[in-house]
């Protein structure tokens, strides 16, 4: 698989006042060797909660594709290590290949929690960020992401993926139920209990729209953590599909009636729905928006065999976008403009992941050999896309960079976990 395309480029010796930048792009990219030593507790009480505050940054540090976190297996430096400059022995992080050390301390004051974190050039010994934030105590993973977001926009200039919510669905037995969790799948809270509720889409709002059969017919209905479920769409024998517009004010779906089925386009609390496709005995189904909410893809059979295209958010200027194969589905458009994701099944009848530049037409291969994947979704950013694998046997929530790199299962009890969407809501407060 393709590695991840960055450049790290390192500040000039004359600068070194400057912090170091990883630019997302170019051809000489390398993960940045950088070493997270196992945080160190103040007191008993940061001490119990050292866990699972190191293994939510620690997976943050290794999922987002710009480090590569080193083993501690190969750590030679003295475990007593101090947290400062003075006392930190930094050719002992050099011989193990470290350019960069991360240093933690956690201490607990009554309810909350509080995180100290510092970041080393271990080249040259500097100090390059100290960033310390709290949380309640009852939520260190939350304090560890917050740690992981400060790390990585210090490097990349960017907002990273780890303050934000994902939905998705479960399978238990008959039921389908939908889920709303921070991005790894933790923290999760059931929106539904019971019955079949499945795609479910995230608002900027953190609303969740889904297509539920509980009134034994497959609507769309929109809910709130902690909220009730209210009725959204329920013309046509079937909606599904529904897709928020980056501004929250409208949405997308598929409205199936007699042989076809049709996008529309309505207002975000169901109102004024308006149908932008037109074809008689066609299916058309999955919208995605574009990130400046003018355009849609979507997928179509009117060209005799599910493709993906993409047309004005009026319907306007249909054009079809992939050409390779004949069965390519759930579109999901990159909030960076360029590429769009979709599920391909290939000529063994297996499904994988691939993308297609919007402008080119260049489609370029994510996935392979490892079971089916299906149904991706680009992060908030569009540097990673979260996808369902099969590849170990039940269907489970995996995530990787957006050219097929680090392929990582996300951190999740087991179960059978489908249909994820990832959404720009905050994190939970």
């Amino acid at each position: 698989m393709k590695a991840l395309l960055l450049s790290l480029l390192l500040v000039p010796l004359a600068a070194l006042a400057q912090a170091p930048v990883i630019e997302i792009s170019g051809a000489n990219f390398r993960p940045l060797p950088l070493a997270n030593p196992a945080p160190v507790a103040q007191d008993p009480g940061a001490k119990k909660l050292v866990a699972p505050f190191d293994a939510a940054l620690g997976y943050d540090l290794s999922a987002s594709g710009i480090f590569q976190v080193l083993d501690r297996a190969s750590f030679t430096a003295d475990a007593k290590e101090g947290m400062t400059a003075g006392s930190i022995n930094f050719s002992r992080w050099a011989d193990v290949g470290a350019e960069s050390l991360v240093k933690v301390s956690l201490a607990q004051d009554g309810g909350s929690l509080r995180a100290e974190l510092r970041l080393f050039n271990v080249a040259t010994g500097r100090e390059d960020l100290k960033v310390a934030k709290d949380a309640p105590a009852d939520q260190p993973r939350k304090l560890a992401h917050a740690l992981a977001d400060a790390l990585y926009r210090h490097f990349t200039h960017e907002p990273s993926p780890f303050l934000t919510r994902i939905t998705y669905a479960r399978k238990a037995g008959s039921n389908r139920d939908v889920f709303v969790a921070d991005w790894d799948g933790n923290n999760a809270q059931a929106l539904t209990q019971g019955g079949t509720n499945i795609l479910p889409t995230l608002g900027p709002s953190g609303q969740v729209a889904y297509t539920s059969y509980r009134k034994n017919r497959p609507d769309i209905w929109v809910q709130t953590p902690g909220g009730e479920a209210k009725p959204l769409v329920t013309e046509g024998q079937m909606a599904t599909g529904a897709a928020y517009s980056p501004d929250g004010k409208r949405l997308a779906y598929a409205l199936a009636e007699g042989e076809s089925a049709q996008i529309y386009v309505a207002n975000a609390d169901g109102s004024g729905a308006k149908a932008i496709t037109d074809t008689p005995y066609g299916l058309n189904t999955s919208p995605s928006w574009s990130p400046d909410g003018k355009r849609i893809a979507f997928v179509s059979n009117r060209g005799g065999s599910p493709q993906v295209y993409v047309m004005g958010a009026d319907g306007s200027g249909v054009r079809r976008l992939t050409f390779q194969g004949n069965y390519n589905q759930t579109p999901d458009w990159s909030p960076r403009g360029d590429l769009i994701a979709f599920t391909a099944r290939d000529e063994r009848n297996a499904f994988d992941l691939f993308t297609v530049n919007v402008d080119s037409g260049k489609v370029t291969r994510l996935t392979q050999d490892q079971g089916n994947n299906e149904e991706p979704t680009f992060s908030p950013n569009g540097r990673l896309i979260l996808f369902s694998s099969n590849r170990n046997g039940t269907p489970f929530l995996w995530v990787m960079t957006s050219d097929g790199g680090n392929q990582l299962p996300l951190p999740m009890d087991k179960g059978s976990w489908l249909t994820p969407d990832w959404g720009a809501a905050p994190a939970s407060p």
